[in-house]
């Protein structure tokens, strides 16, 4: 079992994934943690990052921070998000294989898999067939990062670990809706139908696709569950193994916020994959599983959602 002495660096802390990783730490009261802003530490410079960790000398990286995006971020901004991801993932596994760090905790995506994988997907549909196009350059630039995490192991015998986790959602998500993923642009493209006082909604695409949904302090535990028991396998799927369509999702959401009105789907904007289920089997086994009820989670980001949205008006 893992000492609570440690020296724990978490990059990315200021979103989605980070911030839940902070909270889930703080809440032992037993670490040592480092979480440099953008300003403080540059992750796309190689020399910052190198000294950085030669001088602070974690003991564990969670490697939580990249540039994320949804369907329309990913298709438009493609140069960026295979560049930037790629400096992250290489700065910060040999940033830290030069420190001397080792344990590493790698963020993948369930983009990674192929676009027509078998339902659920399993870690070892990896590299098995083609990506979604819409995404691919992110999904290279993820795939890329745990076979640099999987090569640092073998050639050097670190115990650098990949996670993949599912769609995620919760406090401090964004909802940019030229950037968010599916569920946060839900949520304020129905909070602000119901304030237009609007008859209908329009969501992109026709509503069947399937996806799956993580509460992200549910991510935070479950990374926390394998770090402290320091697994040390290979990539692990994170989720909750159950799906839903976009059209059942939306009409959730709007149950949640209140809105009545009805819904258009536009299927001149594109679905995506048509189906994304992760198999969490492998972790499961490993004794963990996921506890917040989808509802629950999207009432619990509503009203983050709200608080955040006031306060920004205030200022």
């Amino acid at each position: 079992m893992t000492s609570h002495s440690q020296t724990i660096f978490v990059s990315g802390h200021q979103g989605l994934v980070g911030s839940a990783l902070l909270r889930r730490l703080r809440s032992s009261g037993h670490y040592r943690l480092l979480a440099p802003s953008r300003q403080q530490l540059d992750l796309c410079d190689q020399h910052a990052v190198r000294d950085y960790l030669a001088r602070e000398h974690p003991d564990y990286v969670f490697i939580a921070a990249g540039l994320v995006g949804g369907i329309l971020a990913n298709n438009t901004r493609r140069a960026e998000f295979i560049h930037r991801n790629l400096m992250i993932a290489a700065n910060l596994i040999d940033g830290a294989h030069q420190a001397g760090v080792q344990r590493l905790m790698y963020f993948g995506s369930s983009c990674i898999y192929p676009r027509n994988a078998a339902q659920p997907m399993s870690e070892e549909a990896l590299l098995s067939g083609s990506l979604e196009p819409t995404n691919e350059p992110y999904a290279i630039a993820k795939i890329a990062g745990l076979k640099l995490a999987e090569s640092y192991n073998r050639q050097y015998g670190r115990q650098y670990v990949s996670v993949m986790p599912t769609n995620l959602y919760g406090p401090n998500d964004n909802y940019d809706l030229e950037q968010c993923h599916v569920l946060p642009a839900l949520i304020r493209k129905v909070h602000e139908a119901k304030l237009s006082g609007a008859g209908e909604m329009v969501v992109w695409g026709t509503g069947t696709p399937r996806r799956e949904f993580l509460y992200v302090d549910d991510l935070a535990d479950a990374c926390v569950h394998l770090f402290e028991r320091e697994y040390d396998g290979p990539l692990i799927n994170i989720g909750c193994g159950e799906d839903v369509s976009i059209a059942a999702l939306t009409e959730q959401v709007m149950e949640v916020v209140g809105f009545d009105g009805r819904i258009v789907f536009d299927t001149s904007k594109p679905d995506g994959m048509p189906r994304k289920l992760l198999d969490v089997s492998r972790l499961n086994e490993l004794g963990w599983k996921a506890r917040t009820p989808l509802k629950e989670g999207i009432r619990r980001a509503y009203a983050d959602f709200c608080a955040r949205h006031e306060a920004a008006l205030a200022h």
